[in-house]
C-alpha cells in the first residue's frame, strides 16, 4: 500500500519546478494613494492625499455651471453688419453670445475688433448653422437679401428675427418666403446708436411671436433671444405688427418728418438757446444721422404714414390760416380804421346840415 501511494504522488522535477516559478519578477501593483514624499523607514505613517478640493475646475459642480452658461447662449448670425448691426452686436457679444456677421460691404476688420466672425459668402455663413438669423438690413433691401439666402443650408428649425422700423411688411414677407419649419419673431428696438448709446434701460422693445414651434427647445430659444433685451432693462412690449405700425406712424414717422424739416432750416446753436430750442437741435441730430432710405422706408412700407403726412399738411395749413386771419384783421384796422372813422363823421355832418 505504501509503495502504491508513493507511486501516485507527483514527482517534483527541475523542469516542473521551473514551470511553476515566474520567469521574471512581476512589478509591484501601482499605489492607490499619492505620496507627497518617499516613505521614511523611521516613520510608520505617510502624508497622503485622500480627497481633491471641490473647487477645482474639473469637478462636477464646475462642469454643470459651465454647461449651463453655454446652454443659455445663442449662435446668432447678423445679416447686414452696418451701423445698426454693429450697434446690436456689441451688446450681444458682451453678454457672451457667438456672433457671425454677413454683409455686402467688407466689415471684417470691424467684426474682428468686436469679437465677431465675418463672412462675405452667404453659403459659408449658413453652413455654420446659426440658431438665429437676425435681419439688420435696410427696409428697402430686405426682400432682395432674403431671396439671396440659401435656406437649404440652414437647420430646418432656424429662428428668423427682424428689427425693421416697420412691422407689417416684414411679417408678410417672412411668412411668405420662409419654409414653414422656420420660426419667425418680428421685433423693433425703439432706439438706435444715438438714443441707446449710453443705456437701453427703460427703452421700449416691441415684438410679436409670429410663428414659434411648440417644441420646448424652440420656445426656450425665443425666450433666450428676448431675454437679451430684458437683461439690458428694456421695456418689453408684446404687440401685433398692425398695432405697431398704427402707433409708429403717429410717433416715429412724425418725429422723423419734423426732424427732416428742421434740418432743411439749417438750425444752429446760439448764445441764448432755450431748453425748447435745445430739444429741437437734439431732434435734428437724432433723425438726420439716419439714412434717407430709412425715412423713405418708414413712409413707403407703413400704410398709415401717408395719412399722417396728410394730417400734418392740413394742420400746417390750418395754422397758417389762423395766423394770417389774425394778421388780416389787424392790418385792416390799421389801413382802413381812420378812413372808416372819417367817413362816418362826414356822414353825420351832412345829416346835421
Amino acid at each position: 500500500m505504501s509503495s502504491l501511494s508513493s507511486l501516485q504522488r507527483p514527482l517534483i522535477t527541475r523542469s516542473s519546478l521551473h514551470r511553476r516559478l515566474p520567469l521574471s519578477p512581476q512589478p509591484p501593483p501601482p499605489p492607490d494613494r499619492l505620496c507627497l514624499r518617499p516613505p521614511n523607514p523611521h516613520h510608520s505613517r505617510r502624508l497622503e492625499i485622500r480627497a481633491l478640493d471641490a473647487a477645482q475646475p474639473f469637478d462636477l459642480e464646475s462642469r454643470f455651471s459651465d454647461r449651463f452658461q453655454k446652454s443659455s447662449k445663442l449662435k446668432i448670425a447678423i445679416i447686414g453688419f452696418g451701423n445698426f448691426g454693429q450697434f446690436l452686436a456689441k451688446t450681444l457679444i458682451r453678454q457672451g453670445h457667438t456672433i457671425l456677421a454677413y454683409s455686402r460691404s467688407d466689415y471684417s476688420d470691424v467684426a474682428a475688433s468686436l469679437g465677431a466672425s465675418f463672412f462675405s459668402d452667404a453659403d459659408d455663413l449658413c453652413e455654420e448653422h446659426p440658431e438665429v438669423i437676425l435681419l439688420c438690413t435696410s427696409i428697402l433691401s430686405t426682400e432682395k437679401v432674403l431671396r439671396s439666402l440659401p435656406f437649404q443650408r440652414l437647420k430646418r428649425s432656424t429662428l428668423f428675427v427682424d428689427v425693421l422700423s416697420v412691422k407689417e411688411f416684414p411679417r408678410s414677407l417672412l411668412t411668405q418666403m420662409l419654409p414653414l419649419d422656420f420660426d419667425i419673431l418680428c421685433t423693433h428696438p425703439m432706439f438706435g446708436p444715438e438714443s441707446g448709446k449710453n443705456s437701453w434701460n427703460k427703452l421700449p422693445f416691441v415684438y410679436e411671436k409670429v410663428r414659434i414651434g411648440t417644441d420646448e427647445s424652440r420656445i426656450s430659444r425665443c425666450e433666450k433671444f428676448l431675454d437679451i433685451f430684458g437683461k439690458e432693462g428694456c421695456r418689453m412690449v408684446e404687440m401685433s405688427c398692425a398695432d405697431h405700425d398704427r402707433h409708429a406712424a403717429g410717433t416715429q414717422f412724425i418725429t422723423h418728418t419734423m426732424g427732416r424739416i428742421l434740418e432743411k432750416l439749417k438750425l444752429e446753436s446760439t448764445p441764448i438757446n432755450t431748453k425748447g430750442y435745445e430739444t429741437l437741435l437734439d431732434l435734428v441730430e437724432n433723425t438726420a444721422s439716419d439714412s434717407f432710405d430709412l425715412y423713405y422706408g418708414l413712409f413707403m412700407y407703413n400704410k398709415n404714414a401717408l395719412e399722417e403726412l396728410e394730417r400734418l399738411d392740413l394742420a400746417f395749413e390750418s395754422l397758417k390760416k389762423e395766423l394770417f386771419g389774425q394778421l388780416h384783421d389787424i392790418l385792416r384796422k390799421q389801413l382802413f380804421g381812420k378812413a372808416e372813422g372819417s367817413e362816418g363823421s362826414e356822414g353825420l355832418e351832412s345829416q346835421n346840415n
